[in-house]
């Protein structure tokens, strides 16, 4: 895997990702940004949920479970001192489906916590990792949808 970071001018910067997609970085006016974007530390934390999202929907597809929905909110609290790194990370998953067995959502979400979220998994170096879930109840008809 394999990444360039570009700085562009003030404290913006455009990532080439090795599979050829860019994205964007900038800082706080604070520190000389201009808020153009989000900060290199709130990526992170979205790539980490997204790494989890993306098990816990695989999980449950796998075990064929009736899924229509997966979001995950995270919520993270920092060090106050350099290296301001996350210490605490809640995980509240809200997942949709019709029937969803509570067992498999719960299973589905502590295998990736444990064993195949590479990003928690590192984040779980440095930070306390909260997990907690919410099943919503969706009709049998309802077509599965992207988060949002």
């Amino acid at each position: 895997m394999e990444c360039t970071v570009k700085w562009l001018d003030g404290m913006s910067f455009v990532a080439e990702t090795g599979s050829g997609h860019l994205l964007a970085m900038d800082g706080a006016p604070e520190a000389g940004g201009r808020n153009l974007a989000p900060r290199p530390m709130e990526l992170l934390l979205a790539g980490t949920g997204g790494c989890s999202a993306f098990d816990v929907v695989l999980i449950l597809k796998r075990a064929r479970q009736a899924i229509t929905n997966c979001e995950v909110r995270l919520e993270a609290e920092r060090a106050e001192t350099d290296p301001k790194v996350f210490t605490r990370i809640r995980f509240h998953y809200t997942v949709s489906g019709h029937k969803l067995k509570p067992d498999a959502v719960k299973r589905a979400i502590e295998l990736s916590a444990e064993k195949y979220c590479s990003a928690s998994i590192m984040m779980g170096q440095t930070a306390e990792l909260v997990h907690d879930w919410t099943i919503v109840e969706t009709g049998p008809d309802q077509p599965a949808q992207a988060a949002g």
